[in-house]
């Protein structure tokens, strides 16, 4: 799995005109799954979103988790970033894994972000999304797990 954790004031996912997901302060989490990935690496890939510090203790140092803050976690399905663009001019999908396993993944990674984790929204998978983020820093990490 990969993920672009983006560290946010504030994030919200409309489709069609509508808001299906918004945060305040937390985790924007752009989410890509790849053909060999199991429930296993999304607990492996949560267990990291939840715990990873990334945001500022009273000294300035990324010292906090998302955890330790309280902020929202707003995960949004993107298989483009499995995308392989190593040759060409144009990206290749076939690292990304098929439709139904990765909307199986993803719903599986959100299922158990929400039992884990108070603030949790999400996009929706195959949608046609637009994603509105206020990106706190920059702060900016891909994660492959």
């Amino acid at each position: 799995m990969r993920a672009l954790l983006q560290r946010v004031r504030g994030a919200r996912v409309e489709v069609a005109g509508e808001v299906v997901g918004a945060i305040d302060q937390g985790l924007l989490v752009l989410v890509a799954v790849e053909p060999e990935d199991s429930p296993e690496l999304a607990d492996k890939l949560l267990h990291k979103l939840l715990n990873y510090r990334v945001f500022s203790d009273e000294q300035g140092k990324m010292n906090l988790s998302l955890k330790d803050v309280g902020g929202g976690l707003l995960l949004v399905s993107q298989f483009t970033l499995a995308a392989d663009t190593r040759n060409g001019m144009r990206p290749s999908f076939s690292t990304a894994a098929p439709p139904a396993l990765g909307a199986e993944l993803f719903d599986y990674l959100l299922q158990q972000a929400k039992g884990k984790h108070a603030d949790v929204a999400s996009g929706r998978f195959g949608a046609d999304m637009q994603v509105h983020l206020v990106n706190d820093g920059p702060v900016t990490f891909l994660l492959q797990i």
